[in-house]
C-alpha cells in the first residue's frame, strides 16, 4: 500500500501556520503516468480567465456548498468517478487504498477527525500559466484536503500550495516537488492558496479528499 507506506513513513507533521503533514513516494509510476496524460481542458483556450478559484465558469458557488457535480465547472476539473474508472485505472487502486480501513484510520487519528462515514473525491489538476488561488479556508464538508505533486517538467519548486496565518500574511510554501504532497483538515484559520506565479508548461497535481458529501467512493 503505497500511500499509506508514505504516510506512516515518509511523513512530517508541521504545526506552522496550523498542523499539516508532508510527504513523499506516496504514487506509482503507474499511476503518475495517469495524472500526466489526463486531458485537462485549457481554460485560455474558452475565452475565460483564472478567478482565484477552481470553479472558474461560475460553477463556483454551488461547488462549494457540496453538490456532488460540482456545478457547472464539472467540465474544467477532471474528478475520477466510476464513470470515467475506465480510463484511470491504477488512480482508482489508489482510491481503493484510501477507501481501505487500515488507510482512513490512520488518517484519522493524525487528524483527530471520524472518517468512518466519509467518502473518498479525487481530482486530477492541470494548472497552466496564468492560475492563481486566493487565500481560503476549506469548507468544512472537506474532513481531509491535500495536493500531491507531479513535477516531471522541471518546474519550480516555488509553484507549491503556499500557507498563510491569520493575517493572511504568507508563511510558507510547500516545495512542488515530484511526488511529494501534503495534507491538513479543514478548521479555521487553517488559509491557503496560490500567490500568482509563473507557469513555464503546466502545473499538474491530485486532490486529495475525504470529505462528509456523497462521492461514487465510500470507505469500507
Amino acid at each position: 500500500m503505497t500511500f499509506l507506506n508514505s504516510i506512516l513513513n515518509n511523513s512530517k507533521k508541521h504545526e506552522s501556520p496550523f498542523d499539516h503533514w508532508e510527504y513523499n513516494d506516496a504514487l506509482n509510476n503507474d499511476a503518475i503516468n495517469e495524472i500526466i496524460y489526463a486531458d485537462i481542458p485549457d481554460v485560455r483556450k474558452h475565452n475565460l480567465s483564472y478567478d482565484g478559484t477552481r470553479a472558474i465558469d461560475g460553477g463556483g458557488a454551488e461547488f462549494r456548498e457540496g453538490i456532488e457535480s460540482g456545478g457547472k465547472a464539472i467540465k474544467f476539473r477532471c474528478f475520477i468517478t466510476k464513470e470515467n474508472a475506465s480510463k484511470f485505472p491504477n488512480l482508482v487502486k489508489f482510491i481503493k487504498e484510501l477507501q481501505s480501513k487500515e488507510t482512513y484510520q490512520t488518517i484519522s487519528k493524525m487528524i483527530k477527525k471520524d472518517l468512518t462515514n466519509s467518502y473518498v473525491r479525487v481530482e486530477v489538476i492541470c494548472d497552466r500559466e496564468g492560475f492563481w488561488l486566493k487565500p481560503h479556508c476549506d469548507i468544512k464538508e472537506k474532513l481531509m484536503s491535500g495536493l500531491i505533486f507531479i513535477n516531471k517538467e522541471n518546474e519550480s519548486e516555488d509553484l507549491g500550495t503556499d500557507f498563510y496565518n491569520e493575517k493572511l500574511e504568507k508563511v510558507k510554501t510547500v516545495p512542488y516537488k515530484h511526488n511529494y504532497g501534503y495534507f491538513f483538515t479543514s478548521g479555521p484559520n487553517t488559509w491557503h492558496g496560490m500567490e500568482k506565479k509563473k507557469i513555464l508548461k503546466e502545473r499538474r497535481c491530485i486532490q486529495v479528499n475525504y470529505v462528509t458529501f456523497k462521492t461514487d467512493w465510500k470507505v469500507e
